[in-house]
């Protein structure tokens, strides 16, 4: 049963599965019920409280079905609700069938007149994501087209190597927008998943969706840490404990390598 307000959904359109309508519950009715008053307080309160929740991330990852696909979305079905996120074609491809357990980690991009929850197979392409979108130019949109048409270790080799024609290989992504991307990742490429060392010569690789390593970094992230200072303190924790080494643990020690 959806927790969902029914005045939310009168003008929503979703997938009919079986001849009943299934709304997916898209980021702004979230807001909308968490924050029932801010629409009375203003342009300047929506952006205040906006940028918040996009700064602490207040939807992080999200387990549940995969319930419909198309072109740039998925809707993942948690307990009866479904979520709207949007996503690279490599992540989708990695999310399977219709109907088989997934899991996604999400990022939450506020603007003024939009809020959209987007979605990635790995921890690690979010967290690419995120330094994309940094960069002056590069919405979601571009991001997800860069992060469909090359994978995170390609991005980073690109941005190391200040190899715009690499980048320029994603749909709507130009010459000039792409040689802003390198220059400005050209010194972040290899602290973030996909290759490259962490400090103490640890290599920070892309973690598997749903591993313990890959819940370790989302954990330390909801606790503030940077993606970059969280993979980097889980790399190091997993090279101590080995890789059958459980969520608890790995967190234990990744906060003592992250606080460090």
């Amino acid at each position: 049963m959806s927790c969902l307000n029914p005045r939310l959904t009168d003008n929503v359109t979703g997938p009919v599965r079986a001849g009943k309508f299934f709304p997916p519950i898209t980021v702004f009715h979230v807001f909308q019920m968490l924050t029932p008053r801010l629409a009375d307080k203003g342009q300047h309160a929506l952006a205040f409280r906006a940028g918040q929740w996009q700064e602490h991330n207040m939807i992080a990852k999200l387990k549940g079905l995969l319930d419909e696909t198309g072109e740039d979305w998925a809707v993942i079905d948690v307990q009866g609700v479904g979520y709207l996120v949007h996503c690279s074609s490599k992540t989708l491809n990695a999310l399977g069938e219709k109907g088989e357990a997934c899991t996604v980690y999400t990022d939450l991009q506020v603007s003024e007149n939009d809020m959209r929850l987007l979605g990635f197979a790995e921890a690690g392409e979010r967290d690419w994501f995120r330094l994309l979108t940094s960069v002056q130019g590069v919405g979601s949109k571009v991001a997800l087209a860069i992060l469909s048409a090359l994978s995170t270790g390609e991005v980073r080799d690109a941005c190391a190597a200040v190899d715009a024609a690499a980048i320029a290989r994603a749909k709507g992504v130009g010459p000039k927008l792409a040689g802003r991307i390198v220059n400005e990742l050209k010194d972040k490429a290899g602290a973030l998943p996909g290759g490259g060392a962490a400090a103490g010569g640890v290599s920070v690789a892309a973690t598997p969706a749903g591993s313990a390593s890959a819940d370790a970094v989302s954990a330390l992230e909801n606790l503030g840490f940077k993606p970059a200072v969280a993979a980097q303190a889980v790399a190091r924790a997993q090279a101590e404990l080995g890789e059958g080494a459980g969520e608890s643990e790995l967190i234990r020690v990744a906060l003592k390598r992250a606080a460090g």
